[in-house]
């Protein structure tokens, strides 16, 4: 009998997932169409590159329009950092077409092609999935969050799929006209943030959607609508699911746009900084220096990239965890252990639990370390090798490292100062800034986050077949 019913009730259960997937594909859209006489769009705004897709595909027989963030802020009167293209053209489809292109992604297959060092990335048209569809072409966790997403659909239901009412806008390169769904063009005019669809669903399909919503808000200076707003501080926990890996370039998009400083407030307002950076979120919360130091941190990273300068991660990274890392050593020195050696196990145990957060690639878990660990010889002021460090070619960054701890309220005893004078007594010591290292973690900061061009793999020459 209760087998019976249990299974009478999961039929119930798949024929209504059943129904809502076919209402959703037959769900009338808002869609409103603005003219080219009323928009700023033209076509000397878009990348030469992303043009050139578009053209090809229409040229092909394919429908093709511009999407998301690149049309959002051309219309916000922005420079995109990309072009995003959408299409009916299967991803098989625009990868034959294009000799430069390269298929990439399983959860949520997409083609970019190549132009040097510009990327333009191409989607096929998605559309909700039903219960036809096996789970090899969509599906979902236990808790909502989709695995895979490659059911194509149309514009319309493309355009429902988007997170963001301000990224389903589309500019279509046939008539110069912007299609905008959902009320997103009324959002954008009214500078709001505004989920399309049920918010608790769609956080739970992709979690990393609330970190998007304070993102955009600090970047664009919008306001979250409240509707959109509200469960994301009980919700925050979600991002635990998110691989670690795809937090760290989440982290750098967060903080790496000019607006740093508002990006934390919103974060730390919504319960999202303790699910990045458990430890120092726990620092912050109780210590004032330690919320000096990270806000310090994001204004001075905020006015290097407003005045066109480069950004190292490591650097970025290494002054977050700085109050965690601090109060680990300081424990470690209690205990009876030495300075040095306090500090590489207090390193050692903030890295380990920072990675089951925040990915930290060894690229730059390596430099970050040395930065910590010349925090102790440079307070060794008295010693007879001082002109030596000056020599050290992560000297520049570790200066810079104690200039912050001092600006901060970390009293140092003037060593900042003492630095200073040793480097205008001999500035032929000092690495320049564009050495080779630091040149090389400055493209870092520029490329991290962003699409990169993966070389092809080498051809091997093969001794031919022995004939015997």
């Amino acid at each position: 009998m209760i087998k019976s019913l249990s299974n009478t009730v999961k039929e119930l259960g798949a024929g209504l997932k059943r129904l809502s997937g076919r209402k959703s594909r037959s769900e009338k859209v808002e869609l409103r169409i603005i003219p080219r006489d009323e928009h700023s769009i033209s076509r000397s705004n878009i990348s030469e590159s992303a043009l050139k897709v578009l053209y090809r595909l229409n040229k092909a027989g394919y429908q093709a329009l511009l999407v998301g963030g690149g049309v959002r802020d051309t219309l916000l009167g922005l420079n995109p950092k990309d072009f995003d293209v959408a299409t009916n053209a299967t991803p098989e489809q625009v990868n034959a077409l294009f000799r430069n292109s390269r298929l990439i992604g399983r959860r949520f297959k997409l083609v970019h092609v190549v132009y040097g060092r510009e990327v333009i990335e191409v989607a096929t048209f998605r559309a909700p999935p039903t219960d036809e569809h096996s789970t090899k072409i969509a599906a979902t966790g236990d808790q909502g969050m989709i695995l895979r997403d490659n059911v194509y659909g149309n514009k319309d239901e493309d355009a429902m799929r988007r997170d963001f009412t301000v990224n389903a806008l589309y500019y279509d390169i046939a008539d110069f006209s912007v299609h905008a769904y959902a009320g997103g063009w009324d959002d954008l005019n009214n500078k709001r943030l505004r989920l399309i669809g049920d918010p608790e669903t769609r956080y739970r399909e992709d979690p990393v959607r609330m970190l998007r919503a304070v993102r955009f808000a600090a970047k664009l200076g919008f306001s979250i609508e409240a509707y959109t707003a509200e469960p994301i501080p009980v919700m925050a926990p979600l991002l635990e699911q998110i691989p670690a890996a795809r937090l760290f370039e989440e982290v750098l998009k967060l903080f790496l746009h000019g607006q740093a400083l508002e990006t934390l407030r919103l974060l730390r307002e919504y319960n999202l900084f303790g699910a990045l950076f458990p430890a120092t979120e726990q620092c912050l919360r109780d210590d004032p220096l330690a919320l000096a130091m990270v806000e310090n941190t994001m204004r001075n990273t905020d006015t290097r990239i407003r005045a066109g300068k480069s950004v190292t991660p490591y650097f970025f990274m290494a002054s977050l965890m700085w109050p965690p890392l601090l109060r680990v050593k300081d424990e470690f020195e209690a205990a009876g252990l030495a300075a040095h050696p306090a500090m590489q196990k207090a390193a050692d145990r903030v890295m380990s639990q920072q990675l089951q957060s925040t990915a930290i690639p060894k690229r730059l878990a390596i430099p970050m370390r040395e930065i910590w660990e010349l925090q102790l010889r440079l307070a060794k002021t008295n010693s007879r090798k001082v002109t030596e460090l000056l020599t050290h070619p992560r000297f520049r960054a570790a200066y810079d490292f104690v200039l912050l701890r001092e600006q901060s309220g970390e009293d140092l005893k003037g060593i900042g100062a003492f630095w200073t004078r040793l480097q205008e007594q001999n500035p032929d010591l000092v690495p320049s800034r564009s050495s080779f290292r630091e040149e090389r973690s400055d493209n870092d900061s520029r490329n991290d986050g962003g699409r990169r061009r993966r070389r092809p793999p080498r051809k091997r020459n093969r001794r031919p077949p022995s004939g015997n």
